[in-house]
């Protein structure tokens, strides 16, 4: 396979559930990403909220300069000119300020867009700078919103930009180079492989011990691309992976049958036979451990503790008997000697008769 340019935008396929990636961004290695490019309904949304935001914090400026200019500088002390000059830097604040601060500080993301989920960036996707942002909000307040040239006409162009140009950019992104994305893409629905209902009874007695993971998975890849994929590259990848399938299955398919609804058959067929080994095991699962498939409902409030498994009956454990030491035997008192004197010549003791 040879690496292609990335197409433009209309002459991209669209996505099967209608959110195919028109924003045109290319990483470092020449893979254009799946990233979808802003469009009026959803920028027109992130503006409103926008208006809203500035709303509030023009409010909140008003009232916090009144409360410091009655403290400070006192009631009436400021003339006409100076309370006008004050006027127009809030409004730069607000309608400049508030805008580049955000995008410059949030990766480009104003109250807005973090709540549509949309992101500033740079035309080559990446991170936006002040330079950027402050060029884009300086032609957006001159000629789009509110349009202080011209609002009627330039607000006309605007939109007719936005609607024409490819990637739904604005005359300020045009002006600063950069590019409004949706930085939170819809998760679609997984691939699940169908069954040509001829091809049941054949799928049926398919041998599929052989049919690895990883051949699998290259199928259902296949499958569920085909759209993405131009009639050349499709074909190609059909007969190579019907190859290889075929030779890890028995028996072989029917005559005359085209290599796509093959290997749907053959996916579809595992992908039922996988359901069935997971329902058995459940049902087994279930039969020895029902509370682990369906714990019993225990009143509210309650919280009892119960062992996940039946704990088996132990023999009572008899209490360890402390020895007592035993007690002194009585001593029987033995008769004193006396020592005797020793008659002279004798050997004997005195008074020794024999």
């Amino acid at each position: 396979m040879t690496a292609q340019p990335p197409r433009s935008a209309r002459a991209r396929p669209a996505h099967p559930g209608g959110y195919g990636a028109d924003a045109g961004l290319v990483s470092g290695e020449a893979v254009e990403l799946d990233i979808r490019a802003a469009r009026l309904g959803s920028r027109v949304l992130a503006l409103l909220v926008d208006i809203l935001a500035q709303v509030t914090l023009a409010v909140i400026m008003v009232i916090g300069a009144g409360i410091l200019l009655t403290a400070f500088v006192g009631p009436g002390a400021l003339d006409a000119a100076t309370l006008r000059g004050l006027q127009t830097v809030g409004v730069v604040l607000i309608l400049v300020g508030y805008p580049v601060a955000f995008e410059t500080l949030n990766s480009g993301r104003t109250v807005g867009k973090l709540a549509v989920g949309l992101r500033v960036v740079r035309a080559d996707g990446g991170r936006v700078g002040f330079r950027q942002a402050l060029t884009r909000s300086l032609v957006g307040v001159a000629v789009e919103w509110p349009g202080l040239v011209l609002p009627l006409l330039t607000w006309a162009v605007g939109v007719t930009v936005m609607l024409t140009d490819p990637r739904g950019r604005r005359l300020g992104d045009l002006a600063a180079g950069t590019l409004v994305i949706h930085d939170r893409s819809p998760a679609g629905t997984g691939y699940v492989p169908t069954m040509v209902p001829p091809l049941a009874g054949w799928a049926a007695t398919l041998d599929l011990t052989r049919l690895d993971d990883g051949l699998a998975l290259a199928v259902r890849q296949l499958l569920s691309r085909t759209s993405t994929l131009t009639r050349d590259a499709r074909r190609r990848l059909t007969r190579s992976l019907w190859a290889e399938v075929a030779a890890v299955t028995s028996p072989p398919p029917p005559p005359c049958l085209p290599e796509w609804a093959y290997l749907a058959a053959v996916l579809a067929e595992r992908h039922a036979r996988a359901r069935q080994r997971l329902a058995r095991t459940r049902s087994v699962t279930a039969t020895l451990w029902p509370e682990l498939v369906a714990p019993a409902a225990e009143p509210p409030g309650s919280t009892p503790l119960r062992p996940a498994a039946p704990a088996l009956a132990q023999p009572p454990v008899p209490e360890p008997t402390v020895a007592q030491p035993a007690a002194p035997e009585p001593v029987l008192a033995q008769p004193a000697m006396t020592q005797q004197p020793v008659v002279a010549g004798s050997g004997r003791p005195n008074g020794w008769t024999g």
